[in-house]
């Protein structure tokens, strides 16, 4: 199925198809990224440390298709997820439609390419690590504060 023109623009999330909800997603990996919770505030951080089947050269999930066969707690982002869900990033194309916001300029929807994220300097892609090359103990060595 063709996506329709500006569909961001003139449908609803729960109005778009799958191929389309699918090309909301601006390949940024910042949710791919392993974040840790305060217990007490529910204080959201990121870290650099990304999924184990995130390639951090490119920023895109290695296997993105069967992605929950290998990590079962991967997020499946849907509408009624995305309600719930506080830590998705300002930028996150998913959360801006559903706050009726519009895409960002740099987003591959408006520019045409892919790279434009990376570009833009929203993506994790060249500056996180792999979760398999860092200790448990040690991810909240990995805190950063990704400009959103």
């Amino acid at each position: 199925m063709a996506l329709r023109p500006q569909f961001w623009k003139k449908y609803p999330l729960d109005q778009l198809s799958s191929e389309e909800w699918e090309a909301l997603c601006d390949g940024c990996g910042l949710c791919c990224l392993l974040k840790l919770e305060d217990e007490d505030t529910h204080e959201v951080a990121y870290t650099k440390v990304a999924c184990k089947l995130l390639n951090c050269t490119t920023g895109q999930c290695s296997d993105y298709s069967q992605r929950q066969q290998h990590v079962p707690d991967c997020i499946q982002l849907t509408l009624e997820s995305l309600q719930k869900i506080q830590w998705l990033p300002s930028s996150c194309a998913y959360r801006r439609i559903y706050e009726g916001k519009n895409l960002p300029s740099w987003h591959y929807l408006n520019t045409g390419s892919r790279q434009s994220v990376i570009k833009a300097k929203k993506s994790v892609a060249g500056r996180c690590i792999s979760e398999e090359s860092v200790s448990e103990d040690d991810i909240d060595e990995y805190i950063v504060r990704w400009v959103r």
